[in-house]
């Protein structure tokens, strides 16, 4: 599977393997590993994980007052993918300044951070466009007292497609 075929059906499969996992003597994969770490800071989510068929189709909705587990530990794993290659650039000295201001918890520093993802995740999809690394990253600077950059950066999606391929070469 390359990571363009996941579906819904299929992450939530992934995070109920690594619960599962946690009791098998078996070698995780580096993503496993991050996603087994999550998962044990939140183990409120270990009955919908044990009965995962239960939980395949099932939509979390705001009006019913519930938010998509599935999203929050996605949100979670995102953030790590991001703060471990410091993409965008910055991100992992917000991440380490936010995890010393919370006496190194790394959940509620990331939980902090999710909020920025997910609004830009959610303006992203409402104005129907790229992901705006600039408004993502001042929302993050704001959390550890810093303003906006002084050079806005250049969203992937602005960059012409002839540029990305000529960078690939």
């Amino acid at each position: 599977m390359t990571m363009y075929d996941v579906n819904t059906h299929d992450v939530r499969r992934f995070f109920a393997q690594v619960w599962q996992l946690r009791l098998a003597p078996v070698q995780l994969d580096a993503l496993q590993t991050k996603a087994l770490r999550i998962l044990q800071a939140h183990t409120e989510y270990a009955y919908i994980l044990d009965n995962i068929e239960q939980y395949l189709d099932y939509e979390w909705t705001p009006d019913k007052g519930e938010s998509n587990p599935f999203l929050h530990l996605s949100m979670h794993l995102s953030i790590q993918e991001q703060v471990a290659i410091d993409q965008p650039f910055g991100i992992r000295s917000i991440h380490a300044q936010l995890c010393a201001k919370y006496g190194d918890d790394w959940v509620h520093a990331e939980h902090e951070m999710m909020d920025a993802l997910a609004e830009t995740l959610w303006d992203a999809q409402r104005f129907g466009c790229g992901l705006d690394v600039n408004n993502y990253m001042t929302k993050l600077r704001k959390l550890v007292n810093l303003g906006a950059e002084d050079n806005a950066r250049i969203n992937p999606h602005e960059v012409p497609l002839s540029e990305q391929i000529s960078e690939r070469k």
